[in-house]
């Protein structure tokens, strides 16, 4: 189904190259910063692979997780080049999330849901209309009861005791230089 994509979107980024002046690395300085950046709008969030796995945790305990999937499948789908694979692909997200009969079916208006016969001239941009309702409908609805969530919130702290952690550490490192000099 959409797994590859979805998982790829899911993983975790590298840690940080970023060091500090001593040559530490600062990896919690760069995590305190996501929370801040998925706070900032729903756009940050779903750019940011540990975001998309956050704020589907808190989606499919809301039962609405087909929302997020159904939004990072026709992004995943507005990139492809090769005609058959978009036929597929477009094929799989009707009968995914928009077919009367679909698994994982959206909420979109009745007079937006596609004509299954447009399925057979695939277009990048065929999903768009959506795409935009589903993701209006998360901006508006579950993107600020995510933001208060308990998951939302222990994520933020525990950023925040590991910056606090890292400050002290390198607080006691540049005061050990000072005193061993």
């Amino acid at each position: 189904m959409f797994n590859r994509a979805v998982s790829r979107l899911s993983r975790k980024r590298p840690p940080s190259d970023i060091h500090d002046s001593d040559g530490s690395s600062s990896s919690s300085h760069q995590s305190l910063k996501s929370t801040a950046k998925w706070a900032a709008s729903l756009e940050n969030l779903l750019e940011d692979p540990e975001g998309v796995k956050r704020f589907r945790e808190f989606l499919k305990k809301e039962f609405s997780e087909e929302n997020v999937l159904f939004w990072l499948a026709c992004e995943d789908f507005k990139k492809m080049q090769d005609r058959k694979q978009m036929q597929e692909k477009a094929k799989e997200i009707y009968m995914t999330f928009l077919s009367s009969k679909a698994s994982s079916q959206v909420n979109v208006e009745g007079q937006s849901r596609l004509n299954e016969k447009i399925l057979e001239e695939p277009h990048p941009l065929m999903f768009q209309k959506l795409q935009d309702q589903i993701f209006n409908l998360m901006k508006y609805d579950s993107y600020s009861r995510f933001l208060k969530s308990d998951l939302f919130l222990k994520h933020k702290r525990t950023e925040e005791e590991e910056e606090d952690s890292s400050d002290a550490q390198t607080a006691a490192k540049r005061a050990s230089r000072i005193y061993n000099t």
